[in-house]
C-alpha cells in the first residue's frame, strides 16, 4: 500500500537527506515544501532519484501559510514530518522576533490547523536538544527546559504549544531531539565542512572558547533512520532522542579532521572568544529510542567524517567558491 508524506522544510539538510531516505521505498509518495528554490544534487541528496512519487513545492511558512494549509487539505497527507526552522543559534540575538515567528508562531498555526485533520497518523515535529540548556549526566526527554538563547526559546515555545494539542485534542505527535547532525551535503558554515575547506584553503581555523565545548555528533543518515522509525512505530504523544554514545570537545573533533587531513593542529588553528550563550555540554540520552524503536547508531565518528571530507574533495570545484558563513534570510 502506497503512504502519502508531506516533508516540510525539505531543502533543508535534515530535511533532504530524510527525502533521500523516503524514496528508497518505491510505496512512498512525497511533497517536499521548502521556501527556497531547489539546490544542485551537491547538497540536494534525493536528486539522485528520477522517481515520479516526489514533487516539490516553493512555499514559505511565514508568508504563505494559507497555500500550505489549503495544499494540506488537498493532498490529505498521512504523515508530515516538519524539519522548518530559524536553526542558527548566534544569528537569534540580532532579531528574536524572526526566530520566534518561525519557530514559535507558525508552529502554532500549524499544528491548531492540524489538530482538525482526521486524515493525519502521525505529525513528526522536529525540536532540539538546545532547549535544554547544557545537556550534561544523563539528560532525557523529561529534562526540564532552561534554554540560554533565543533560538532556543523560539523552539521551546513552539514545542509546548504542541503539547497543548496533545493534553487537549490527543493530536498524534512525535517529537524528535536529535544532537549535533553532520554530514556530506551539511551546509559549509558547519564546523566540519567548514573545517575541511579552510584546511584546503590553508585558512586558519577558529576556535571559540578554545573548542573545550563538549558535542555529541551524529551522522544525518542515523538521525534519518531513526525519524523514519518513530514516524511509523512511535507512539503518538512521544519525543525520541537520537544521539551517539558519547560526547566529543570540539577542539577534539578539528584534530581529527586535522589528522585525516595530515595537517598539523597547532598551525591550522587559533583560539578565539567564547560565542554569547554557548552552552557547555551537549549531551543527552537516546534510550527510548533504542528500546522502543530498536534504533542505534551505525556510522561511527571517524567514518562519517572521512565521507564528509571525501564529499568535500569530489565536489571542490562546485564548492570551493561557495559562501562560508551564515546568510539569515528572513
Amino acid at each position: 500500500m502506497s503512504r502519502k508524506i508531506v516533508v516540510i522544510g525539505s531543502n533543508s539538510f535534515s530535511g533532504s537527506d530524510f527525502v533521500d531516505l523516503l524514496l528508497e521505498d518505491s510505496q512512498n509518495e512525497v511533497i517536499g515544501i521548502s521556501r527556497s528554490p531547489e539546490k544542485s544534487e551537491v547538497f540536494l541528496p534525493y536528486k539522485r532519484h528520477a522517481n515520479p512519487h516526489f514533487r516539490f513545492v516553493q512555499l514559505d511558512l511565514n508568508l504563505q501559510m494559507r497555500a500550505i494549509l489549503d495544499l494540506l487539505e488537498e493532498e490529505k497527507p498521512e504523515f508530515i514530518v516538519n524539519f522548518a526552522a530559524q536553526s542558527e543559534v548566534a544569528p537569534s540575538w540580532e532579531d528574536p522576533a524572526q526566530w520566534f515567528r518561525t519557530n514559535a508562531v507558525c508552529v502554532a498555526e500549524l499544528g491548531h490547523y492540524l489538530r482538525k485533520a482526521a486524515y493525519l497518523k502521525r505529525y513528526v515535529h522536529i525540536s532540539s536538544p538546545e532547549v535544554y540548556g547544557t545537556c550534561s549526566g544523563r539528560v532525557t526527554e523529561d529534562a526540564p527546559f532552561n534554554p540560554t538563547t533565543p533560538y532556543a526559546a523560539s523552539k521551546a515555545a513552539g514545542d509546548m504549544f504542541l503539547w497543548t494539542l496533545v493534553k487537549n485534542f490527543n493530536f498524534p505527535l512525535i517529537m524528535i531531539r536529535a544532537t549535533n547532525v553532520y554530514g556530506a551535503h551539511q551546509q559549509l558554515h558547519k564546523i566540519i565542512p567548514r573545517s575541511v575547506i579552510y584546511i584546503k584553503k590553508k585558512k586558519v581555523i577558529e576556535l571559540h572558547g578554545g573548542g573545550t565545548a563538549v558535542k555529541s555528533y551524529i551522522h544525518i543518515r542515523d538521525v534519518s533512520r531513526g525519524e523514519l522509525a518513530a514516524m511509523e512505530h512511535g507512539k503518538p504523544g512521544r519525543m525520541y532522542h537520537f544521539s551517539p554514545d558519547g560526547g566529543i570537545a570540539v577542539k577534539d573533533l578539528v584534530a581529527m579532521i586535522c589528522r585525516k587531513m595530515e595537517v598539523d593542529f597547532g598551525a591550522a588553528t587559533r583560539v578565539v572568544g567564547e560565542r554569547l550563550g554557548q552552552d557547555a555540554a551537549y549531551v543527552i540520552d537516546s534510550s527510548r529510542a533504542r528500546g522502543e524503536l530498536g534504533w542505534q547508531p551505525r556510522i561511527t565518528l571517524e567514518e562519517g567524517v572521512n565521507g564528509l571530507a571525501d564529499w568535500v574533495q569530489q565536489h571542490w570545484p562546485q564548492i570551493e567558491n561557495q559562501n562560508l558563513e551564515y546568510a539569515h534570510k528572513p
